[in-house]
Order: C-alpha cells, then structure tokens, then sequence
C-alpha cells in the first residue's frame, strides 16, 4: 500500500483522501508507523494547559478544536468511524469538549493533569479531549479568566506539534524520514538485529520480571527562565545540562538514600535534529538518546559532569540508538501481528533500567488566533506506563518541568527550587568553558 503521512490529509487531492480513508475504513490505526502504534498500544498521553484571559464556552471552544484539526490533520484519523482531513460533525465536537465553571483557579494545573485513560475508552471518539475551567466570577487578579488543556493520545502529538499549535501555524507532518539520506547497510543491519533481540529480550524479561502497577502522581513546577540562564553561565553548562542535573539530582536524593541509584542515573532524552536519514520514523520528529549520569553528591561537580556527558553522546553517531529504537518498534509490531497476545500488558510496566526519561519540547510562545489572549507559564507533559517523565517546557518568561512519575519521587519535586536556591548563593570558579546554546531553551 501506499504510504501516508499527516500532511497528506491537510491538502485537498480527492484521490488522496479516498485511499485514506479506505485505509482507516479496513482498521482505525491503519496509516499509523510503527512508532505512533507502539504509542497508541501504550496507552501514551500528553497533555498541554494554560491560563487565558479570555472566557470560554461550549461553542468557542469547538471552535478551537475545528482550528486545530486544520492545523493538525492527524487528530482527524486513528478511530472508528475517521474522515481523514475533515471536519468533525457537531456530535463529535460536544462529544470531546467539556467547560466547568470554578470559584477560583487554585491547584491547577495539578489537580487537571493524569493519565487520561478516558481518550481511550470509546473506540469512536477522536484520540484526543479539549476542556475549559472558567471563573465564575470573572477574571481574577492575574487576569485568568479561564485555563484551558489539550490532552491526546501521544500517537499524534507530540512536542513539536504543540510548539506549532501555540503560535498558530501549520502542525502537519509530512514524511520526516530523509529517504536521500541513507544510513550505512552496516549500522541499518547491526540496528535491525539489535532491534529484534532486544524485542524478545524485552517481551521476555518484561513478562517475568515486571513490577506491579505503583502509586503514579503528576505535579508541575514553574520557574524564571532568565533565572536558569543566569545560573547555567555562572556554572559553564548548558541550560539544558543544568535542567536535567536539577531534576535528578534533587529526585535522586544525598549521602546513603538515594531514590534512584547510589552509582549511575540511567536516563533517555530527547531532541531534535535536523539531520534525518532513511531509517527515522516517518512521523515523529524526536529522537531519543540514552545516558549515564554518575551520582555525585557535590552539586557543581555533578552538574559539570552532566554537561560533559551530554557533549560526549551527541559528538558520536546520535542515530544509533533511535534506528535501534525504530528498529525494536517495527518488530514488536511484527509480532503483534502474528501473535496478538503479546507482547501482553506487563510489557508496558517494564523499563528496561531506564530511571528517568527528560524530554525538553521546543520553545512554546503564544502567537496568533489560536492562543490569542493565552498567558504564561504553559504547561506541557506526557505519561507512559512505568516511566518517570520530566518535561521542560520553555516560554518566553517560564519555563515549566511537568512531572508524571512514581508517587515517591514527587514528594521530592519540591527539593528543585531547595537545591537552585543553595547554588545561586555559592561562590563558583569559572570552568573557561566556552557554551554554545541551541535554540532549544
């Protein structure tokens, strides 16, 4: 069959969306890769909520989603019952849109952010909810006079997408692979057999070794951008190092407890990248690498090291753990198809020794229609089963960390500002290290 992408939906070639939607007439998820199925079987969510100036109702908000839906074709497929690049109906839009009015906005965004089971309740809804708290009696003293959050199966959003959708332009994806750019058929066997042995590695292990479902708990934290700026060039680092060195730090706690590990952090990361090859994912943008942070307990050393880190791996070949990654997604899939009781559900509460995942979305600054009258700070997060996740999602003032993690490691989310607070009041010698940002912060 041909191959579609997002983007193919936006345009208006009749043939196009006919084979479209003879594809998610014969199954929901039929023009989804192999990365968005490994997601949608996940149960993978993000979520993204902001306060606004303006007042909603039940008929601007489906107003907004028509807006977004044109912006972001994807949302329009992956259910029972998808028109591919159309608009939805009315009963589509009441059916995914929901406005409660609040005396006061205290613990939001928190007490709004979850899991999001509810997206995959009904196999004829759209992947994704629209909602809208407004203030009953009008904007408060911030001048919010409502919040409003985006929550989607992580199928079809994902961070970039979002950066788009808030200053309004076009989220269509397109092909991302670059099929003129071929990765080496050495690397593209060695990834593919790695990618298979850790499929059944995985399935294996997962099925008997697989913890039980744990207490899961979502806060968010906001935080001065220029604040961390200002931090990061005192330590010669990387905003981004600094970031990350924050957040495990603090979560992984000092001296004989440790939450995490007493020697080596294990983490996954993500970015973008502009150099995409043959072998990338023809949907998402993101790409995933992998790290070690060695556990530290002086701070300044420990964050030094992060940055060093962090300049190592992406020095080498950063395609070699994605094609892996994509490699492992395609044959799960496989597998899947053959023997659809697998890879079974303790697979997804496997980790792999992964400690944490810290994804850094690009930057969401609000512009044009869509966010007109949105205020900052904006939140934006994701959940995965088994994964503690920390977003860092910057504005133009804010920056965000958006946590969905073990209940045990929220506890000590508020150790972040503890531990910046003990490092901007130190004296620190100067590294002479020359830090070049990229436009990621």
């Amino acid at each position: 069959m041909k191959s579609f992408s997002s983007s193919s939906f936006a345009n208006d070639h009749a043939e196009v969306l006919d084979l479209a939607l003879a594809a998610v007439n014969k199954h929901p998820q039929a023009l989804f890769t192999d990365f968005q199925w490994f997601l949608y079987e996940a149960r993978d969510t993000v979520f993204f909520t902001a306060a606004s100036k303006s007042h909603f109702d039940k008929e601007t908000l489906g107003n907004l989603v028509a807006d977004m839906v044109a912006l972001a074709p994807q949302l329009s497929h992956g259910f029972v019952g998808a028109r591919p690049g159309q608009p939805f109906p009315k009963h589509l839009l009441d059916a995914i849109t929901h406005v409660e009015e609040v005396d006061e906005f205290d613990g939001y965004p928190d007490k709004w952010v979850s899991k999001s089971p509810d997206i995959f309740e009904r196999d004829d809804l759209p992947l994704f909810r629209v909602s809208a708290v407004v203030r009953r009696g009008g904007p408060d003293e911030m001048g919010r006079a409502s919040m409003i959050q985006v929550r989607s199966s992580h199928a079809l959003l994902e961070g970039s997408d979002s950066a788009l959708l808030t200053r309004s332009a076009s989220a269509g994806h397109g092909v991302m692979s670059d099929k003129s750019n071929k990765v080496g058929l050495g690397a593209r066997i060695k990834g593919t057999l790695r990618g298979w042995g850790m499929t059944f590695m995985y399935v294996t292990l997962a099925n008997i070794l697989a913890p039980a479902d744990k207490p899961w708990g979502f806060k968010t934290l906001a935080l001065k951008r220029h604040r961390l700026r200002l931090l990061a060039n005192k330590l010669g680092v990387r905003q981004r190092s600094l970031m990350f060195a924050l957040v495990t730090h603090a979560l992984n706690g000092e001296g004989e407890e440790r939450h995490m590990s007493k020697k080596v952090i294990g983490a996954a990361y993500t970015m973008l990248d502009g150099k995409r090859h043959d072998a990338d994912d023809d949907f998402f943008r993101v790409r995933a690498l992998e790290a070690k942070f060695e556990v530290i307990d002086d701070f300044v050393a420990y964050v030094r090291k992060v940055d060093d880190t962090i300049d190592k791996i992406e020095k080498k070949d950063i395609t070699k753990f994605q094609v892996m990654m994509n490699s492992m997604f395609r044959s799960l899939r496989a597998l899947n198809r053959a023997l659809p009781f697998l890879p079974g559900k303790r697979f997804w509460r496997f980790n792999g020794g992964i400690h944490v995942v810290l994804t850094l979305v690009p930057p969401h600054r609000t512009y044009g229609p869509m966010t007109h009258g949105m205020m900052e700070p904006i939140y934006c997060g994701a959940w995965h089963p088994a994964a503690n996740i920390c977003t860092f999602c910057p504005g133009r003032e804010y920056i965000t960390l958006n946590f969905s993690m073990e209940t045990r490691h929220i506890a000590n989310v508020e150790k972040i500002e503890q531990l910046l607070l003990k490092v901007e009041a130190m004296d620190v010698a100067p590294t002479g290290k020359v830090i070049v940002e990229d436009d990621s912060v």
